[in-house]
């Protein structure tokens, strides 16, 4: 019988099959001699060892269009990424890393950013001048007021959509309006720390049924929260190819291979100068950068001269 896990918990996966049926499984122990490890998204095959009970065994798991890491998903079609503009403000170097690791898996991207009720006009053109032009769709909603929920409900009709983001900026709030039976815990914001806590404690994959007809479904994905990101199997010399918005500017680069840090006549560089590139994106490219130069992220002049 063949199905798609729906849910995976402390070794058990769930997997839903044709008629809306869901098996509580293991994965036999072939997967882990093989060092194979089902996900939520997986489609399997299972055998049905209780019927009554819908007890069941997986068998395989069939070959995955892509995969992420972290969070570990499969077979997704488009990854929403969702930061708050404020209450949470927006950590923009963990953001960027969201983007690189989507990029990584050639997943196409809606940056959304939440909470406008709340926000100033200011501090929403702030974040509309930094990724306004990084390649990527950008909204910004309300899930409070409902406000830009339709356009979101029209960009992920018929997809598999991972939803991913930190805690405390409306994920599982975002999640409630879309699927209302999915019984989501929002949470309260912690007030000490100023960050949500962390209401996911596990991906999990849900059926909008606003959206879905017997012929289209689409499918959410919520992931867990987190508040760090380490980025993988990228070297250092490929991180500027993760910034889409250089690629116009790096012609006028002195040398071919200019890593836009510290070499002379760089057109990423000037660019930036001329106001042309978003001061926040650059930032977080030598931030990033260094990082994964084994450096520390605080990397100054100063203690370049040290």
């Amino acid at each position: 019988m063949r199905g798609r896990i729906i849910k995976g918990i402390a070794g058990f996966y769930y997997v839903e099959t044709a008629g809306d049926c869901i098996y509580e499984c293991r994965a036999k122990g072939i997967f882990r001699r093989a060092g194979v490890k089902p996900i939520v998204g997986d489609y399997v095959e299972i055998e049905v060892i209780d019927s009554e009970n819908f007890v069941g065994n997986i068998t395989d798991v069939l070959p995955r269009r892509n995969s992420l890491i972290r969070p570990p998903v499969a077979n997704v079609d488009q990854a929403v990424v969702l930061f708050a503009i404020v209450k949470p403000d927006p950590n923009y170097v963990l953001l960027d890393k969201y983007l690189i690791t989507m990029k990584q898996m050639n997943l196409p991207v809606i940056i959304c950013f939440n909470k406008q009720d709340i926000a100033t006009a200011q501090e929403a053109m702030e974040l509309e001048r930094a990724y306004g032009k990084c390649g990527y769709k950008v909204l910004f909603l309300s899930v409070r007021q409902e406000s830009g929920i339709d356009e979101l409900k029209e960009l992920i009709r018929g997809k598999t959509v991972a939803l991913a983001g930190p805690s405390g900026v409306g994920k599982s709030s975002l999640l409630n309006l879309l699927v209302p039976d999915a019984g989501m815990q929002t949470g309260e914001l912690s007030r000490k720390i100023d960050r949500g806590r962390n209401t996911t404690r596990h991906s999990e994959l849900f059926l909008v049924k606003e959206l879905s007809d017997e012929n289209t479904q689409t499918f959410i994905i919520d992931t867990p929260g987190f508040t760090s990101l380490e980025l993988r199997d990228i070297e250092t010399q490929e991180l500027k190819d993760y910034y889409t918005e250089f690629e116009e500017f790096e012609n006028s680069c002195r040398f071919a291979g200019c890593q836009h840090i510290s070499e002379p006549d760089c057109g990423v560089k000037n660019a930036l100068s001329l106001g042309a590139l978003s001061k926040v994106r650059y930032d977080n490219y030598r931030l990033i950068y260094d990082e994964q130069k084994g450096r520390r992220p605080e990397y100054t002049k100063k203690s370049k001269g040290r």
